[in-house]
């Protein structure tokens, strides 16, 4: 016997009844873009690793460890499957001189991979949201996206006290070449507390030492030089515009000094939804904005904001707060005693389904028809609102029996086969 097979490690099969969440998680998610006029834009799975070398940043943990890159066999080509979706789309929108008309805001579900140690929450292969408003330079804008987050929330049934909003500014580049130099300062004065990576990473991208999970390094990293402190009038009015739409709606939120996200090309407002009910996989929401990544892929300067969400990381918190979406089971679950009934069951629901109700039907074969008390199981686990009975004395009648399997107190009734249609409206309304 051959041996089997198996997916690869991080790489996870999404079968029923699960699927039946994503797509529920789904169809939220596009009714909520719709809401706020964002069009949806697919991009590539594979692109030039040089789009994400320039994009994400040479020195980031992304790019330098956790990328899946490989040289095309036909041709010598260095491509990379997304480890993130950004800069794809940001590459379309210059590609096709998409935003010649006007800015545009867009989103996309994306598959993305990066190389990295398997964990509850935290996959090689993983699902996001990604929501770009390309061409807007205003705070408006980002706050309008801080509240998108927000409204998905409320809509999946989340209660805002299991999550909370983090924000900060990250500046323009000059305030960040100022707090860059001051932070090395700091760092210098105590390198006897700085572990191997931080160390590495001292001269080439100290910011992202402020991101260290390294115990020991916590006092030390706490003291270090706030950005906020380096910002310019011009930054500082960006934040505050973002933080006046937000207080005026009523939503709280904490400044975060040490919030730099992992990707290089973001600028001013950054911020993240963060949850303590996902252990070190907390954030399950952020973006911010990054008006200098057009012109870093060779595009004109164009201002713009995004933020990404992780589906698995979403579906996890539903499941941790008790939301349970529902399955998409049938309205109708047809039995057929035997295989003299097959003809009619098969004619009868797909007059059902042409008038818009769901049907699943008993599967056809010796080994799959079963009894009639078998079958009754599997039509009560399908989640069906009624079950039809093709029995060989209703289809004498040319009648089909019908049963509620979800309301014990209404009474098993016929219909006329000739009137499924009529039928069904009532199935709709029911």
């Amino acid at each position: 016997m051959a041996e089997s097979l198996r997916a690869v490690k991080g790489m996870n099969d999404i079968l029923p009844p699960e699927s039946a969440r994503w797509e529920w998680f789904e169809a939220k998610v596009r009714a909520l873009m719709t809401r706020y006029g964002y069009a949806n834009v697919r991009t590539p799975i594979v692109e030039s690793t040089a789009l994400f070398v320039r994009g994400i940043g040479e020195v980031t943990d992304i790019v330098e460890k956790e990328m899946y890159s490989f040289t095309d066999s036909m041709n010598g080509d260095k491509l990379t499957l997304r480890p993130e979706a950004t800069a794809g789309i940001v590459r379309a929108m210059i590609e096709h001189n998409a935003l010649y008309n006007g800015p545009m805001r867009v989103w996309s579900e994306v598959s993305v991979f990066r190389h990295e140690r398997p964990q509850k929450g935290r996959y090689r292969q993983f699902h996001q949201i990604d929501v770009e408003a390309l061409g807007f330079k205003g705070p408006d804008v980002d706050a309008e996206q801080i509240l998108m987050c927000r409204a998905l929330l409320v809509d999946l049934g989340i209660p805002m006290a299991n999550v909370r909003l983090e924000l900060n500014s990250l500046g323009q580049a000059d305030e960040r070449l100022a707090h860059r130099a001051a932070l090395i300062k700091h760092f210098e004065a105590h390198a006897e507390v700085l572990d191997e990576e931080a160390k590495r990473r001292l001269q080439s991208n100290p910011l992202r030492i402020l991101d260290t999970k390294n115990p020991a390094m916590q006092a030390m990293v706490e003291a270090a030089p706030k950005l906020m402190d380096f910002l310019g009038e011009v930054s500082l009015a960006h934040l505050n515009a973002v933080r006046g739409v937000l207080d005026a709606v009523g939503l709280e939120y904490r400044i975060n000094p040490r919030l730099v996200r992992g990707l290089d090309y973001y600028n001013l407002t950054v911020f993240e939804w963060v949850t303590d009910l996902l252990g070190s996989q907390g954030t399950v929401c952020g973006g911010g904005r990054y008006d200098g990544l057009f012109e870093q892929l060779g595009g004109k300067p164009t201002p713009a904001v995004g933020f990404g969400l992780g589906i698995e990381r979403m579906l996890l918190l539903l499941e941790a707060v008790g939301v349970l979406p529902p399955l998409n089971a049938p309205d109708v679950y047809a039995i057929v005693p035997s295989a003299d009934a097959m003809t009619t069951a098969m004619a009868t629901c797909e007059a059902l389904r042409t008038a818009g109700v769901n049907v699943q039907m008993h599967g056809a074969g010796a080994e799959s028809w079963g009894g009639i008390k078998s079958q009754f199981k599997r039509a009560d686990a399908s989640g069906a609102r009624f079950a039809l009975i093709f029995g060989a004395d209703e289809l004498a009648r040319g009648e089909v029996a019908c049963k509620s399997l979800r309301d014990a107190d209404v009474p098993q009734r016929t219909v006329k086969l000739a009137e499924a249609a009529v039928w069904a409206a009532e199935l709709r309304n029911a």
